[in-house]
């Protein structure tokens, strides 16, 4: 299992972002931002750890790593801000922590359908993990084909100052949905293509999608008749 931490905002990348915003009168420390991205980012790696513990578990037990690789990431200020006023708050720290929980973000991608209920369940089950919010798109596909298991979980992080609950967003989704998603993802934002050829493959997309996921069925049937002793 690979997990990929290097993706996170430096202190350096966050006031150039805000000083390009031109968020000083909304803000007028930009420390205090600082300090819930300090937090989000020592929770993302509280969830990390306690799924590569869970991965190394399975593994031991089981002989199979549930978890194929993980990848953490911290929104940018821009669309942290973007989505405020999307949302219609004012764009104030105070909004910031009682309205956004996925400034913090890890995509969990795993081997089989049923690895992914799997993990969440044992996750979900540990004492200082409290589920938030939950949005299963795997059973309820998006009308586009997108499917994955979304969470936002909150887990203790303790500092100097105190502990203090911080929201992570987890996704859960498997290798086939992943590879999905990111090609969805490419058409989304490929502004420059023709506009026919991305309609046609947004219809092919969301088609493929459904094949995919019946294949994806067939191949956990294999697996769970080879596991079978």
């Amino acid at each position: 299992m690979i997990l990929e931490r290097n993706n996170f905002l430096n202190i350096k990348q966050i006031e150039e972002q805000f000083n390009r915003l031109n968020l000083q009168d909304r803000i007028p420390d930009v420390k205090e931002l600082i300090n819930i991205y300090q937090l989000c980012h020592a929770g993302a790696n509280e969830i990390g750890t306690k799924l590569e513990n869970l991965d190394d578990e399975y593994s031991m037990a089981d002989d199979h790593n549930p978890i194929h690789h993980m990848e953490e990431r911290l929104k940018s200020v821009d669309s942290l801000f973007g989505k405020l006023k999307r949302k219609g708050y004012d764009l104030t720290i105070e909004n910031v922590g009682e309205h956004i929980h996925d400034i913090a973000g890890i995509r969990v991608v795993t081997n089989y359908i049923d690895d992914i209920y799997t993990v969440e369940q044992a996750l979900s089950e540990q004492s200082d993990v409290t589920v938030l919010k939950r949005k299963d798109y795997i059973e309820n596909p998006k009308k586009s084909g997108y499917r994955s298991l979304h969470l936002v979980v909150s887990v203790p992080v303790f500092q100097s100052k105190g502990v203090f609950d911080v929201p992570v967003e987890i996704q859960f989704r498997t290798i086939g949905m992943d590879m999905w998603a990111s090609l969805e993802h490419q058409l989304s934002y490929k502004t420059d293509a023709d506009p026919k050829k991305i309609q046609q493959h947004s219809a092919n997309l969301k088609h493929y999608a459904k094949e995919l996921n019946d294949i994806e069925i067939r191949m956990q049937a294999i697996f769970r008749d080879l596991q079978t002793k």
